[in-house]
């Protein structure tokens, strides 16, 4: 029996973490079952229970580490103030965010499912968009960061539904639309911000 490191075991489990993410972004979290999101891996269907106890571990740690990803590699990144927030909008409301679903915005494509899921995918998520949610804040509000809080809820619900909406749509043009209407929504909030 060969035995592995423990480093191998945990870049194995996050490789299993992560392209199951992009597998239940594209297909749903039912419509993803456990031996294709092991063969995704590249790893056989008997392995699953070395790593997770069940569907439901592996669906809420996959929803933390989408949730993560879209933190450290967008929200993150951003410049500060409103120029970041500018900056996130309009990544967010890109045709190609919007096409590219795997690597896409988790929120998009699983807040539906994500709301009659386990306990434990749902804290995951929550726990995901509060981290998204303070870095919105802390654009609109520099100062007070709190009191920018439920605008900041408000805006990331925002661009979850106009996303999904403009994905669901066969008229490509009213899709691009749906987008160039969102940026100016978000836009729109921000300045109101703003002023207040």
């Amino acid at each position: 029996m060969v035995r592995y490191t423990k480093e191998h075991k945990q870049e194995t489990k996050q490789r299993i973490i992560t392209t199951a993410g992009r597998r239940l972004k594209r297909n749903g979290i039912d419509g993803s079952g456990v031996a294709t999101l092991m063969k995704d891996a590249g790893l056989t269907n008997g392995t699953f229970y070395a790593y997770f106890t069940s569907k439901d571990e592996l669906v809420a740690k996959a929803v933390a580490d989408q949730m993560r990803a879209q933190h450290e590699n967008i929200v993150a990144q951003a410049a500060p103030g409103r120029a970041g927030l500018e900056q996130i909008v309009r990544w967010y409301f890109s045709t190609e965010q919007r096409d590219n679903i795997d690597d896409g915005c988790p929120n998009a494509a699983l807040l539906d499912e994500i709301g009659r899921s386990t306990d434990s995918t749902r804290q995951a998520y929550t726990d995901g968009a509060l981290v998204l949610i303070d870095g919105f804040a802390a654009r609109l509000a520099p100062h007070d960061p709190p009191s920018a809080h439920l605008k900041a809820l408000s805006l990331l619900g925002m661009m979850a539904g106009t996303l999904q909406l403009s994905r669901a749509l066969t008229d490509r043009q009213l899709a691009d639309e749906l987008l160039e209407q969102g940026i100016r929504n978000a836009l729109a909030l921000l300045d109101a911000e703003q002023h207040n």
